[in-house]
């Protein structure tokens, strides 16, 4: 068992409450090692980079989201039939190979390379154009999304940045009585699914592998 790592990210408000500035947030990782992380992190940002329209994956703790669905049964492939014929097959039939996603994660990582965090980012799109059409390239920018807007139970999204970007006021039935009401443009702060139950709730990737 090797020894437990952290990744160090900035501390993101919740939901408008301000944060000082420079804060941090040293983060336990499941899955990844600390220099996996941050080539995946450096990764995710270039596919979804911070610019003037708003935050980026690693404002949203998407590493930390990808880093818990690898260390969860999804990581070990429960959910996919997993069986020979290992075989190339028509798009619409989805991934046919052997490799785990956390198999697909470790071989990816490798090809990017150790030095991937800390090349300029014209270098890291260069890198990333050469792997566009992988299967690994294609699930991290799966990932990448996800962990940009899923709720914030699953470790990404962190201050439901993703969804204030968006206008996604949150996981409740419905809005209609509260959109009739409005005179003007319809824009709630968004709740999470703990928020709206009142308590913490679990993700499927805390459920046994």
């Amino acid at each position: 068992m090797r020894r437990r790592e952290f990744l160090i990210l900035p501390a993101v408000a919740l939901a408008g409450k301000p944060v000082p500035v420079n804060a941090q947030v040293k983060i336990p990782l499941k899955f990844f090692t600390e220099a996996e992380a941050h080539t995946v992190m450096a990764a995710a940002e270039r596919i979804l980079p911070a610019d003037e329209s708003g935050p980026g994956a690693t404002d949203a703790n998407v590493v930390v989201y990808i880093d818990r669905q690898l260390a969860g049964p999804y990581g070990k492939d429960k959910f996919r039939y997993t069986k020979t014929p290992w075989i190339e097959s028509v798009p619409e039939h989805g991934y046919q190979g052997k490799e785990s996603p956390r198999e697909m994660y470790r071989a990816g990582v490798r090809v990017l390379g150790d030095d991937f965090a800390k090349l300029s980012a014209e270098d890291q799109d260069r890198r990333l154009l050469e792997i566009e059409k992988t299967y690994f390239f294609q699930m991290l920018r799966t990932h990448t999304i996800e962990g940009f807007l899923c709720d914030p139970l699953h470790g990404g999204n962190a201050g439901m940045i993703g969804w204030q970007l968006v206008g996604f006021p949150g996981p409740l039935m419905g809005y209609r009585e509260e959109v009739e009401k409005q005179e003007t443009p319809f824009r709630r702060k968004p709740k999470s699914l703990a928020q709206v139950y009142g308590r913490p709730v679990k993700g499927w990737e805390e459920e046994p592998g």
